[in-house]
């Protein structure tokens, strides 16, 4: 037993470091300061504002609320270790190897220490060189982060999608909302590289496709990223579909180019043009703070426009014949379990780029 209360001892300085890393204290205050400002009579007439701060309260939570519990139940565990009953000492154990197992999942959360890594992420899917397979190959990579959103409890909403002629996808946007999301997904920024059998060949030769993962930490608020007016041009069209209800007899569809660097988001799938451009301008806002953290620049005219995906500028390599592997040229990290990572496994990546 003696053993056992110097290990939970250890654990519970661990953990109590973790929380001073967290700054827990200041978020404790912060959270207190948002029930006050939520008691408030008036706190829901103005509903956008309102729902950015319940917003705000909910993450608060959600980062903190495991460590307490995690303190807790290991100040539980200890009063009863130090009891000395040799008859709870196979429960304890067991109990103290699973508060451990908590307390290093908790941990890894203190690496998303970057400017968005707490942010919910915005993730931009486009086709590359390689044509009618490239498309498919989006179409892969939206199921495959789809599947790992869903399988971590987050919640996905197709923001935009833009079908190929033959199959698959021009491009797709995705937001991601739910703990780190952005400081979890940002490994998966760059271009993927795809080397299969082509199922649009008609002799089934050996196809190399590429496509772009843009992850964006997701700015709902204008002011966070304030864009001048002048510097976009913002076009409204009817959006297309594949006829019958899916199609709009309005201009409800919206696409905004920032001049300045040449970005340009469309948006199509809400009904309303007001909807839809106020989606184009959250994802703009997106894509301007990850370019102005790409390359360290504060003002949005000194930002460049990104590089396309093709050959030789890829950040991970999906090889499916003539054998299986998925590697990471940054980490070096692989794994001959392709499958696997395309049905959404792929935090054993995002640990590797963290890790390095």
């Amino acid at each position: 037993m003696h053993e056992l209360v110097k290990e939970l001892t250890k654990l519970q300085h661990n953990v109590e470091a973790g929380l001073q890393k967290l700054g827990y204290k200041d978020l404790l205050d912060e959270s207190a300061a948002i029930d006050s400002k939520m008691a408030e009579p008036d706190f829901w007439q103005h509903a956008k504002d309102a729902q950015a701060v319940a917003k705000r309260q909910a993450k608060i939570k959600a980062l903190i609320e495991p460590w307490l519990s995690l303190q807790t139940e290991l100040h539980e565990a200890l009063e009863l270790a130090k009891e000395s009953d040799p008859a709870l000492l196979t429960e304890l154990s067991a109990q103290a190897a699973e508060l451990g197992e908590v307390f290093r999942s908790l941990k890894q959360n203190l690496l998303f220490n970057g400017r968005y890594d707490g942010y919910d992420a915005i993730v931009r899917l486009s086709a590359g060189v390689g044509g009618t397979d490239a498309q498919d190959w989006a179409q892969m990579l939206l199921r495959m982060y789809t599947r790992w959103a869903e399988r971590a409890g987050m919640k996905v909403e197709l923001l935009e999608e833009s079908p190929g002629e033959e199959a698959g996808l021009k491009s797709a946007t995705l937001a991601i909302s739910g703990p780190f999301a952005y400081g979890k997904l940002r490994s998966e920024h760059g271009v993927h590289r795809l080397v299969r059998l082509s199922p649009f060949n008609a002799d089934n030769l050996r196809q190399t496709s590429f496509a772009l993962v843009e992850v964006l930490p997701q700015i709902d608020q204008p002011d966070q990223v304030a864009i001048d007016d002048k510097d976009l041009r913002i076009d409204v069209f009817r959006s297309g579909g594949n006829g019958g209800q899916s199609v709009n007899t309005t201009d409800s569809a919206v696409r905004i180019t920032h001049v300045p660097t040449g970005i340009v988001v469309s948006i199509q799938n809400e009904r309303s043009q007001l909807q839809n451009k106020e989606t184009a301008m959250k994802v703009l806002r997106s894509k301007l703070a990850q370019l102005q953290l790409e390359q360290h620049k504060e003002k949005l005219a000194d930002l460049k426009a990104t590089k396309s995906a093709d050959w030789g500028s890829q950040i991970r390599n999906y090889v499916l014949h003539p054998y299986t592997l998925v590697k990471d040229t940054r980490t070096g990290h692989e794994t001959h379990d392709a499958q696997g990572v395309l049905d959404g496994a792929i935090d054993p990546f995002v640990e590797a780029f963290l890790a390095k």
